[in-house]
């Protein structure tokens, strides 16, 4: 269900020349008191701005929890509300994607901005993400399921000494990254928050899933807001 909001069509302009489609979502008659910036999964396999966790997020975070969502194709990614210029970029040239949404949110003046990648999003979140810092602070990074494909452990170095807040949401039955070799592999981030969610799972199916993923992003974001109601 999607709760009422004010929701925009809005464009993003890369510095390497491409016009990227998403929405941002806002609280329907207040402020927000955070923002999350929502980086989906990954294109080749089928991810997209409206991959369902990213698509939750927006429909029902700004009425629940004054929350803006900002949420975008990558390169060369169509849904519904469009096709973003360009072409899959192997989580590189998303760089610039990334950076455009944070000079949207740092013009728009939206408060308190947090990254939130699911999947493929959270490879580009570790790759970038505090190169994107420096256009427009943030508050911290929440990771859903990351599979730590393309980041490689310099990339967890940047974010050990950055200080910045990260937390990792592990599924229990990921297809690429469980809990015991996500521990391992994020050991060297003393300020990681490490969330382990006995019977999850990657694409994080089912009403049960969402809320959980939703009340995890909500503990960080705006905890006041929790718990989330059982019926919308």
């Amino acid at each position: 269900m999607e709760l009422p909001a004010r929701r925009e069509n809005i464009e993003l302009h890369s510095s390497d020349g491409l016009t990227l489609v998403g929405e941002l979502s806002l609280p329907l008659d207040s402020e927000p008191v955070a923002t999350i910036i929502a980086l989906h999964p990954l294109p080749t396999a089928g991810g997209f701005m409206d991959s369902h966790i990213i698509r939750k997020a927006a429909a029902r975070l700004p009425a629940l929890a004054d929350i803006a969502v900002l949420r975008f194709n990558f390169r060369g990614v169509s849904s519904p509300r469009g096709t973003s210029e360009g072409s899959f970029g192997e989580g590189v040239t998303e760089r610039f994607d990334l950076l455009a949404a944070m000079e949207f949110v740092r013009d728009r003046g939206l408060p308190h901005a947090w990254l939130l990648g699911w999947s493929f999003g959270t490879e580009v979140v570790l790759k970038w993400g505090l190169e994107a810092a420096g256009v427009y602070p943030i508050d911290g990074a929440i990771l859903l399921s990351p599979p730590l494909h393309r980041a490689t452990d310099a990339d967890l170095a940047a974010w050990a000494t950055s200080g910045t807040r990260l937390v990792a949401v592990i599924p229990e039955f990921d297809d690429y990254l469980r809990p015991p070799e996500a521990a391992a592999r994020f050991a060297g981030v003393p300020q990681l928050e490490f969330v382990a969610v006995e019977g999850g799972k990657h694409l994080w199916v089912g009403e049960s899933q969402t809320r959980r993923v939703l009340s995890e992003i909500l503990l960080r974001v705006n905890p006041a807001a929790l718990p989330l109601p059982e019926e919308y």
